[in-house]
């Protein structure tokens, strides 16, 4: 069965990203850097999402993000569904960082409920198919719009979405060309899936 373990963003100085990533999120070994030069320009195909308790800890991960370096894309606002803002990190990385809380039950406390990795998909459908024939079990899904696998002991969570309106959730344009600068850290066989997306069997 195919779970994602973790993340490994590609970033030219990856030295400068962990220490990015350390300060701001902490997410330890969820998320891994390395060295790239493959050119990469505008939207990548992908947003990275910390789901936490309450607003202030939105507010408390955005500050931490944006006083180490990321710039603010979308700011933090209260929605229908909840709370949230996009940052975008020094690496090229877009950052969403959401509650479905309306109000605070408590102080910050940093806490991170999950964290979910976004495709941004041609094709919702064939893409899903394609991830149910390497082992993964749907948990959520909306038609062609979104699709959520249910793997409740991986570290992160694996999600499909439109690609077009993964980009409009995220507040960018949803042009790119080049490397997705993201590998997928798995269990299983390497792979690539319908949209270029590069699984390698996790090291270590």
């Amino acid at each position: 069965m195919t779970s994602l373990a973790s993340v490994t963003l590609e970033a030219t100085d990856p030295t400068a990203a962990e220490q990015f990533y350390a300060t701001a999120f902490g997410l330890g070994t969820r998320l891994r850097v390395r060295a790239t030069e493959a050119p990469a320009s505008g939207f990548r195909g992908y947003t990275l999402s910390l789901t936490v308790p309450q607003p202030s800890t939105v507010n408390g991960l955005i500050d931490a993000a944006l006083d180490a370096g990321a710039t603010p894309v979308k700011p933090a606002t209260k929605s229908f569904w909840g709370y949230g803002g996009v940052v975008r990190a020094p690496d090229g990385a877009l950052w969403k960082i959401a509650t479905s809380a309306k109000k605070d039950k408590g102080p910050d406390t940093r806490q991170i409920d999950r964290f979910v990795l976004l495709l941004g998909v041609e094709d919702v459908l064939a893409s899903k198919r394609f991830y149910v024939g390497r082992g993964l079990t749907v948990g959520k899904s909306f038609g062609r719009k979104y699709v959520e696998f249910a793997t409740p002991s991986a570290p992160v969570t694996l999600a499909l979405y439109g690609r077009r309106a993964l980009a409009k959730d995220a507040g960018v344009a949803p042009d790119g060309a080049g490397s997705h600068r993201i590998v997928l850290d798995s269990d299983s066989v390497p792979f690539t899936d319908p949209d270029g997306f590069e699984w390698e069997k996790t090291s270590g």
